[in-house]
């Protein structure tokens, strides 16, 4: 390998930079050199992470190559904008405005807006859009609308119309329910903040690198044989670890405590060793003296593979005469939970006023984080196996692949590190255990970063789900009753199947009320991607065919479908599709909230329509739960340190959402009668070993649970250090009367829900919930089909909002991702989806400008912390259907299917002006509904 020795100067200082001219990108040499604020997303330009500015000019540094980077060249990048002390207007402007999230993006997008800023100081926001969109800039947390206020603000400062003290975060009374902008925010915009990729980099030099031997050439498949030969003899290669070095059982588990459960919960090896089930499935991995050596031996790896039946939906899977996937499983449906209420719906839909049916699909939804995965692994002073990884889950991750990979739990240590965005997929603990795995087989610390191709088929996604569902309602247009029967394709895998089993016979009919359901959730495995959570699990779906029935509904009834809404929506002391009581519904506020933004909408349409363009409003009503079921549990610790600080111990992973403002914000409100400040509030979190299990993120649970377990903790504290005269003891004066200064926080869930029951669907099984009105203004070209969402409000109840920035963060970005569900995301095409852009990510102009959301906080949660509830799976909820709905209202033609692509929205208008009607035939989902649901009472 010949290298070359060039001259170039990076933020103003000239270096000499050696690279090899065949292979070496930009960014390659810039972070080899230490300039880890740019980042590597995606690998092929599509994101906008790898930003610099070379020559003056904006430049993706992931697909330029060094060979074209000419000597005396000048470079800028993130680490030369300001320091913290003296900070660039954009990075303050970044941190008070909420543009900084997960924040793996954000030193791409402040180097992007500073070189158009250079060359633009007074753009307007449209400008500021466009810029963005054409250098691809993308963000999958914020939504955008905070970026676009950060250039704004910080363009002020720089012609001198503002000073920087204007822009700058200046504290408020109360830390709750302020605008404080999170902990890690300065780091994130200076770009030092060490993410997965980043870690490696700092790693000790004996470190290895492992690649993955990832065939990708069939969804399933008999492994013949693996021939390693060739690979072993290639330079730097220590070793090839297949199934057959793997020391436990090299299975994971996901309990399926289902009674009609027909797997083991085991299927899932962790290193395939006889068969491949899904397109990403690893056969296993090099491991090398480099990333460059590891990848060339796995690229040299041969795998003899025999194809067998490949069933990449659910319709294929459960079709009369499919082969079993599993032979626990015969009909390849392995799970099955109905939900019943009220009188058999087959004779009251008969007997109804007016109905309506139909059948929909929801599709494999990629969560498209800018960073994908990323692993390393090492053996830490006491010999724990320290796996550090992007994951939602830490406790859970250990307890699902401890037996798999060989080692104790007690003795497997899971650190977080720092994350770009999950969204779900973390929540599966695949990684973590392959990296274990390879470090355990050669006992020296590793490092593993997937390309974002692997990832991406590595990774799971949203479950795909076929509905069939009829509504009625009688002559006055209140819901006389709901049938549904769903499907839900969760690939061959069964991480989170259960719950998300029982969330999709609890959101058919929220937050509505209808008196007779008869519905059933059938669970199937499949070949396709693997399903994990991801923001609403199991509700979209449900969503998918409700929200659409009603509006088919009110239109049939010739009501408007805001107002049908409206008497239908819950009030105090009305049941749930499970056959219990609303907790604290709202939504019939909300809906009043969003009233005269529906009216004026109304009529800021009218008369808008042209020979090419269409306009429409849709209407949707939504919400999710607050925490996993009813005996959810979390810890946390609160420690008064010798200075009189605390520290504050906890498990809240944070990929994005503010696990650390979340932290901070609850602990600052909990001990007020202390009088301590932020600033003297330390965080240490997300280590096994160092912090107690505060569960999982997700279910929109942390703020709530944690919160919850912050208050017990602080009580004992304050308890412990109250003296009679009511002051407060100092940590010496608890050192010398021998009071510890340590209290675990704990709390639970028992006793204050109730399970959902196998036979009936009847249970209430959280304590909390959270309620939103979606409207959402789409322009549809009439030629091309294309549809463009140009305005979205949302009234949202999520009791008392802890910290502003935070809430609207997951608003804004719940809002990106629905209409991305609803217009172009999907995961189905192995070979077009391996790519960022190619799954359909969106860009800041496929997300309106026009984002209003409004907070009915008189509401405050009767177990919630502070009054407060969850938020951010509110906003992933429903709101896709607003935009569903108003394509229908904008040109008359329903999309049963999603995405809603121009070629399907095209495809209907030229059916509809010839007479003809698309929508999808009846689904076969499995045995008949009814008789299914009689097998399982007699369980």
């Amino acid at each position: 390998m010949g290298l070359k020795r060039q001259s170039v100067t990076i933020n103003g200082v000239t270096k000499i930079v050696m690279f090899n001219p065949e292979t070496d990108t930009l960014a390659d040499v810039l972070r080899r050199h230490g300039y880890l604020g740019v980042k590597v997303g995606c690998g092929k330009g599509q994101c906008g992470a790898c930003n610099v500015i070379l020559n003056d000019k904006l430049t993706r540094s992931c697909v330029k190559k060094m060979s074209t980077v000419e000597e005396f060249s000048t470079i800028e990048t993130i680490e030369g904008f300001g320091t913290a002390a003296n900070l660039h207007p954009l990075q303050v402007a970044w941190m008070t405005y909420g543009g900084v999230q997960c924040g793996f993006c954000t030193p791409g997008f402040i180097v992007s807006a500073k070189a158009l800023l250079d060359q633009n100081p007074d753009p307007t926001r449209e400008e500021v859009r466009q810029w963005f969109q054409k250098n691809r800039n993308v963000c999958r947390c914020t939504g955008y609308h905070p970026l676009v206020d950060a250039v704004m603000a910080a363009a002020a400062v720089m012609r001198g119309e503002k000073s920087i003290d204007e822009i700058t975060y200046k504290g408020e009374e109360s830390v709750y329910e302020s605008r404080m902008p999170r902990p890690t925010a300065l780091a994130k915009v200076l770009g030092q903040m060490d993410y997965g990729d980043d870690v490696r980099h700092h790693m000790p030099e004996e470190t290895l690198h492992v690649a993955i031997i990832q065939p990708r050439k069939y969804s399933h498949a008999r492994i013949r044989g693996i021939d390693t030969s060739a690979a072993e003899k290639m330079p730097g290669v220590v070793k090839i670890v297949t199934a057959k070095d793997v020391k436990g059982t090299n299975r994971m588990l996901e309990p399926l405590p289902h009674p009609t459960c027909t797997m083991a919960g085991n299927e899932c090896k962790l290193i395939c060793d006889d068969t491949i089930y899904h397109y990403g499935d690893l056969v296993g991995c090099v491991i090398a003296d480099s990333n460059e050596h590891a990848r060339a031996a796995a690229a040299a790896v041969v795998v003899d593979l025999e194809p067998l039946p490949e069933y990449r939906n659910y319709l294929d899977a459960v079709a009369v005469g499919a082969q079993s996937i599993y032979e626990k499983s015969p009909t390849n449906i392995y799970m099955k939970q109905p939900v019943l209420k009220g009188e058999d719906t087959r004779e009251v839909i008969d007997d109804s006023y007016c109905s309506v049916e139909g059948s929909f699909y929801a599709q494999h939804e990629p969560h498209l984080s800018v960073e994908g995965e990323v692993l390393q692994c090492y053996y830490d002073t006491d010999g724990n196996v320290v796996v550090h990884c992007k994951t939602q889950a830490l406790d859970w991750n250990r307890s699902a692949i401890a037996d798999g990979i060989g080692v104790p739990v007690e003795n497997l240590r899971l650190v977080m590190n720092p994350a770009g965005g999950a969204f779900g997929w973390a929540c599966h603990p695949a990684g973590p255990a392959m990296i274990a795995i390879c470090m355990l087989a050669v006992d020296r610390p590793v490092t593993c970063t997937l390309t974002y191709e692997e990832f991406m088929h590595y990774s799971g996604k949203r479950t795909a789900s076929y509905t069939n569902a009829r509504l009625a309602c009688d002559e006055n247009g209140k819901l006389s009753a709901l049938e549904f029967d769903i499907g839900c394709d969760h690939g061959p895998y069964f991480s989170d199947a259960y719950p998300e089993l029982e969330a999709m016979v609890r959101f058919p009919g929220y937050p509505y009320v209808v008196p007779n359901i008869r519905g059933l959730a059938r669970m199937a495995v499949t070949n396709h991607a693997f399903g994990v959570a991801y923001r609403g699990l199991g509700s979209p779906q449900c969503y998918t065919s409700f929200e659409a029935l009603i509006d088919m509904l009110a239109e049939k009834m010739g009501e408007d479908p805001f107002e049908f809404r409206y008497k239908n929506v819950a009030r105090p002391g009305e049941t749930t599709t499970n056959s219990r009581p609303y907790r604290q519904p709202s939504i019939d506020k909300l809906m009043e909230a969003m009233r005269p933004h529906y009216e004026a909408a109304r009529k800021s349409i009218e008369g808008r329509e042209t020979e090419d363009k269409a306009y429409g409003i849709g209407i949707s009503c939504g919400g999710f739960m607050s925490n996993i079921g009813a005996n959810d549990h979390s810890e946390c610790a609160l420690e008064l340190n010798p200075d009189g600080s605390i520290t504050h111990y906890n498990t809240w992973e944070d990929v994005g959402q503010g696990g650390d403002i979340g932290t901070l914000t609850h602990t600052a409100k909990c001990l007020e009668p202390l009088g301590i400040t932020p600033d003297r509030i330390h965080l240490v979190m997300n280590d096994t070993h160092r912090c107690p299990d505060s569960g999982i993120a997700a279910g929109s649970r942390s703020h709530f649970m944690v919160g919850n377990a912050t208050i017990h903790a602080a009580e004992q504290l304050m308890d412990a250090m109250r003296k009679q005269d009511g002051t407060y003891r100092t940590y010496d004066e608890m050192v010398a009367e021998g009071i510890p200064t340590w209290y675990k926080g704990v709390y639970d869930c028992t006793g204050t829900a109730e399970g959902i029951d196998f036979k009936t669907g009847e249970g209430d099984p959280n304590n909390t919930m959270n309620y939103g009105c979606f409207m959402a203004v789409t322009e549809v070209d009439k030629k091309t089909g294309a549809a463009k969402v140009i305005k979205v409000v949302i009234t949202a109840d999520v009791g008392v909002i802890g910290n502003q920035l935070a809430v609207e963060g997951q608003a804004y970005g719940g809002i990106s991702h629905t209409i991305g569900y609803a217009l172009k995301e999907e995961y189905d095409d192995v070979k077009k989806s391996g790519s960022i852009a190619g799954a359909g990510v969106p860009y800041i102009e496929d997300i309106p400008d026009d984002i209003q959301v409004y907070y009915y906080e008189d509401n405050p949660r009767e177990h919630g912390p502070h009054g407060s509830s969850g938020c951010a799976e509110l906003f992933q909820s429903s709101g896709h259907m607003s935009v569903i709905n108003s394509i229908y209202d904008a040109v008359g033609v329903r999309i049963y299917e999603l995405p809603a692509r121009p070629e399907k929205i095209k495809a209907a208008m030229d059916a509809k002006a010839e007479g003809r009607e698309m929508k999808p035939y009846r689904y076969f989902l499995g045995s008949d509904m009814f008789d299914t649901i009689e097998e399982i009472s007699e369980l």
